[in-house]
């Protein structure tokens, strides 16, 4: 997701990951787990509706719905807002219960800890699946986070961290203060605790924390689930309008609307054929994120630049497959039919709609490029990748960098010494600046025997002043087999050429200054060797970290280019 921090989350990077094909089952599914999860929060407010105002359940969880549909309709900033206050008074109410609770924990009714068995134990973990389900949805609203490269990861591990602890101890206290009859049959639980050691004050203080922990997965589920409609709509896997943002509030309107519906219709199931779905179609998709994981890293995708790496990799992507496939065979058959038919679902949209549409390029192409040796890829993807990781880390061109879009790039190689290196250069650089090849090979020559500009043994920056006025053009060389400069230095394989008029002077050192900024970055000669080609060389320029200079223009002489390729100076 740090790599691509764009809405819709998993989904984003699976079809990117896996085609358009898989993205579309994996855009449906994590939608509809999120819709169920929901709609399963939306239940359990609804009975405690039913039980403190005597409500109809269905009628009740239909008006919740609508509300929190207004909710997320006025916007993202208001949805979280609320969300914020409601996470620290529920977080406050179960630590206090945890806490009071800890010290009246009788030992007796926690023996045995597994009564049925350690099978039992893992078969309701798909059961309750469910309940981590929001937090590593966070992702599918990450083009909505600021620094997402430091905020998602930070907020992932924390929550889940905070998440679990807090599970385990309240299932503790729970446990060990209510009697194991009266636990078994009971819809409130965590209110019986509250009563059991505060009498009817607790009961009411974690009822009201029930309700709340319901409202946010409620809110926090709708705002995430609409997400993936909209990253579908936008890849025109779905209908156009799911991708339109309201004007006033910039929200998806549409695709709010119609996962509210979705969330109503959800209400007709039986508690736990909507639980064991939702975990079902969660674990799928978790399933095939681990994969496309795997993918993107094998892929050899240049501009695949995740902020955040994931550790012990693929080790924890292979045990998450293994552990998230165990706890599939223990889902119910309806749950298995629901998801197939989500599957065939999302296949059938596609095929039908999606497929006639889009021509998305894939890492998993890349792979296949990468393990035959055969040109299956334009490049689309990489090109996508280079704008996300602009847009994620702020980066705004500057005058260098369109420099370097328009400049010459060589891929060469065969050997060769400085003074053929020079010719080279020479022939694809002096008309761009409206000069003789041998001019300008001559001026370079004479340049270099005034002092070298060569800073390591495999990297140089040759720069030289020409005659004229308002140019400045740039030549970038990566040389496989090396350009021989000296006995020292025999295999330069990173040269940077220089050539302008005296009056871009100022850029002159601001360009070199860029290009030193560039060479010292932690993994730039690594990337520029393995490049695949010559925008593949620009692209490593191109998203360096460096300083920008945005408000520093280039003359408007200098920035015209002719259809062939000349700076029309």
């Amino acid at each position: 997701t740090t790599a691509m921090p764009k809405a819709g989350g998993d989904y984003f990077f699976i079809m990117r990951g896996f085609g358009p094909g898989v993205g579309t089952v994996a855009g449906i599914l994590s939608w509809f787990s999120l819709s169920l999860k929901s709609a399963f929060a939306i239940m359990g407010m609804a009975t405690f509706a039913a039980l403190i105002m005597h409500l109809h359940g269905l009628a009740a969880g239909a008006v919740l719905c609508v509300l929190f549909v207004g909710l997320n309709l006025v916007g993202v900033r208001e949805a979280a807002r609320v969300q914020v206050v409601l996470v620290a008074v529920l977080f406050a109410l179960l630590a206090m219960y945890i806490l009071v609770g800890l010290g009246q924990v009788r030992s007796e009714l926690l023996i045995p800890f597994a009564p049925h068995g350690l099978a039992r134990i893992f078969s309701t973990t798909g059961f309750v699946f469910v309940s981590y389900g929001g937090l590593l949805k966070v992702a599918s609203v990450a083009e909505e986070v600021r620094r997402p490269g430091r905020t998602i990861p930070l907020g992932l591990v924390l929550s889940l961290v905070a998440v679990t602890l807090v599970y385990t101890l309240a299932v503790v206290v729970t446990s060990g203060v209510v009697e194991s009859e009266a636990l078994n049959g009971s819809l409130t639980p965590l209110s019986d605790g509250g009563r059991a050691i505060l009498g009817r004050a607790g009961y009411v203080a974690m009822s009201v924390g029930a309700i709340l922990a319901f409202i946010t997965t409620a809110n926090a589920g709708i705002m995430a689930a609409s997400r993936y409609l909209l990253a579908l709509a936008r890849d025109r896997l779905l209908p156009a309008p799911l991708a339109k943002i309201n004007a006033r509030f910039q929200t998806p309107h549409a695709a709010i609307l119609v996962t509210g519906a979705v969330i109503v219709l959800s209400l007709l199931l039986k508690l736990e054929v909507l639980v064991k779905a939702a975990s079902t179609v969660l674990i799928l998709g978790y399933m095939l994120a681990c994969l496309s994981v795997i993918v993107l890293r094998e892929s050899g995708l240049q501009n695949y630049r995740p902020a955040f790496r994931s550790p012990v990799y693929p080790w924890l992507q292979i045990g998450g497959i293994a552990g998230l496939g165990f706890a599939l065979f223990e889902m119910g058959v309806e749950a298995y039919l629901i998801s197939a038919g989500l599957i065939l679902a999302g296949f059938l949209t596609f095929w039908f709609y999606g497929r006639k549409r889009v021509r998305g390029e894939s890492a998993l192409l890349h792979l296949v490029q990468r393990l035959t040796d055969r040109q299956l890829v334009t490049g689309s993807l990489e090109d996508e990748l280079k704008e996300i990781v602009h847009e994620r880390d702020q980066i705004v061109l500057d005058r260098f960098d369109r420099l370097v879009e328009q400049g010459v790039v060589l891929d060469l190689d065969e050997a060769m010494d400085l003074e053929a290196f020079f010719a080279v250069a020479a022939d694809h650089l002096a008309p761009r600046l409206d000069l003789a090849p041998e001019v300008l090979a001559g001026m370079l020559r004479r340049r270099e025997a005034e002092s070298s500009t060569l800073l390591s043994p495999s990297l140089a920056v040759p720069h030289v002043v020409v005659p004229g006025e308002e140019r400045f053009d740039l030549l970038m060389a990566r040389a496989r087999r090396g350009v021989r400069f000296s006995a020292d230095a025999p295999e330069v394989k990173t040269l940077f050429l220089l050539a302008g008029t005296r009056d871009e002077r100022n850029f002159h050192l601001r360009a070199l200054a860029a290009i030193a900024q560039i060479v010292q970055e932690k993994g730039f000669e690594q990337r520029w060797l393995a490049a695949r080609n010559e925008q593949g060389l620009r692209d490593v320029v191109l998203l360096s970290s460096r300083k920008r200079h945005a408000d520093l223009e280039a003359p408007a002489a200098a920035l015209a280019v002719k259809p062939n390729g000349r700076a029309d100076t």
